[in-house]
């Protein structure tokens, strides 16, 4: 049965959209700080409460990681059913206690209880933000609006190694609680700013709710709001058959699952958040001193924005596809380059010159493109089910590689304390295999409507 789409994505004058975008994608922003602050409280942290690599990785590194897992499995239910909006509020008001309470935290059981509630926030913007941004974009327009939450989320991470240099020796061996306090003032604003913002239209339509739907699709812009809401309903309406709802594990969607799967699994076996939570480490381990280290971090995380000003200009032009096979040659040579310095102890420099080839590989590639590609590949009606099942397979992976890192490359008892390099050659290996998935089954969705690619992918029940 076909689809008679009037548009190819929601037909906008663009009247506010670009604000209303990047306020929902500054839930990127708390989630890049979040992410990488800890980087600076790493080492200090388990100094001071002599934690064991299993345990610093388990309770102090990766707890906030556990917390995003929860948040991304189970994120998809809430923002299903009360709206992206009140979940997008939400996140920010978990950012804020777990930035004061991990800031304040007499010990690391408590601390890493307030990490695990700022995960919760993580795992849940990385369902809603993506999902919002996808629904109320043009096909046109929406690689590059949803890329701005990568974009916010490196922005953040950049912030957040600035900060974390300048912050070091404010208050001695406290001054990673500035470091973590400080991210409740971004999200606290945050919280305010969401206020403002409309409900998703397709969410809308979803729940029978056409008027309010036309209402925020004039704040959008929209000249022809009932082709809109009639396409919109077209495409949900082949969401089932004979009246009976498919379910989201089932073989009609099998394609679409593998795809977001894959997407998800190769970015954190590529290492990004590997070096991404260890930098200075990894960065001291190659012979810098403990400074030199926090400002080698600045660079590689300068170098994270600026070419994902590079991605965000390249993804509505060159096309999900292309940017991932660049990415993953990159990827490829960055790491095997990285690996080889290790082995033959090469200069720290020089090792910084590839770990921001493969910050750079990432920025274009899997950064841009992750987010965008899960929140389109799924048809309305399991949108955020869909993005839900690929940020927790996305943030299962992340967790697991940060819980041991540090039994791997603890310089006093972990299995490569004498060098790492292996961990390195092995996340170049997995991109080689990244590198056959994009060719062999990836498909291209650039300047497709949401519904559109819904039938591409096979999904016209």
């Amino acid at each position: 049965m076909q689809t008679n789409i009037a548009s190819t994505g929601i037909s906008s004058t663009g009247k506010g959209l670009f604000g209303i975008s990047l306020t929902a994608a500054l839930a990127g922003f708390i989630f890049g700080f979040d992410t990488v602050v800890i980087s600076g409280a790493d080492k200090p942290i388990q100094a001071l409460w002599h934690t064991s690599p299993w345990f610093h990785g388990f309770f102090i590194m990766s707890m906030a990681l556990w917390g995003t897992v929860v948040g991304a499995l189970f994120g998809g239910v809430p923002t299903q059913k009360y709206g992206r909006k009140k979940v997008l509020i939400w996140i920010g008001i978990l950012f804020t206690v777990s930035a004061i309470g991990s800031a304040l935290a007499p010990n690391p059981y408590v601390f890493s209880f307030f990490r695990f509630i700022g995960g919760l926030g993580i795992g849940v913007s990385s369902v809603a933000a993506p999902t919002y941004i996808s629904e109320i974009s043009t096909a046109s327009s929406r690689g590059r609006l949803v890329a701005m939450y990568q974009f916010n989320i490196v922005f953040a991470i950049l912030l957040a190694y600035i900060s974390n240099y300048l912050l070091k020796g404010i208050g001695g061996p406290n001054d990673w609680r500035w470091m973590l306090g400080v991210m409740a003032i971004p999200s606290f604003i945050y919280s305010i700013l969401v206020l403002g913002i409309p409900e998703s239209p397709r969410w809308l339509i979803t729940k029978d709710r056409d008027n309010d739907a036309r209402n925020v699709l004039s704040k959008l812009g929209v000249t022809n709001a009932n082709e809109e809401i009639a396409a919109i309903k077209n495409g949900i309406q082949h969401e089932n058959i004979g009246g009976k709802e498919i379910e989201f594990f089932s073989k009609k969607h099998k394609t679409i699952l593998a795809l977001a799967f894959f997407i998800a699994f190769f970015n954190q076996f590529s290492g990004i958040n590997f070096i991404l939570y260890y930098a200075p480490r990894i960065l001291e381990r190659a012979g810098l001193a403990s400074n030199d280290s926090l400002l080698s971090s600045i660079i590689i995380g300068g170098t994270n924005l600026v070419f994902t000003f590079v991605g965000l200009y390249l993804i509505d032009r060159l096309g999900r596809k292309i940017l991932l096979l660049i990415g993953s040659v990159g990827y490829i040579i960055s790491l095997g380059a990285v690996a080889w310095c290790f082995y033959i102890h090469a200069s720290a420099n020089l090792l910084v010159t590839f770990l921001a080839m493969f910050i750079a590989s990432h920025a274009i590639g899997q950064g841009a493109v992750i987010w965008v590609f899960i929140s389109e590949i799924f048809p309305n009606k399991i949108r955020a089910a869909g993005q839900s099942f690929g940020a927790g397979t996305h943030w299962v992976c992340a967790a697991f590689i940060t819980l041991i890192s540090p039994v791997f490359i603890d310089e006093n008892s972990g299995i490569l304390k004498d060098n790492p390099w292996p961990i390195f050659a092995f996340f170049s290996f997995m991109m080689v295999l990244q590198l056959i998935w994009v060719i062999t089954k990836v498909p291209e969705t650039k300047g497709r409507s949401l519904e559109q690619i819904q039938k591409d992918l096979g999904i016209d029940y």
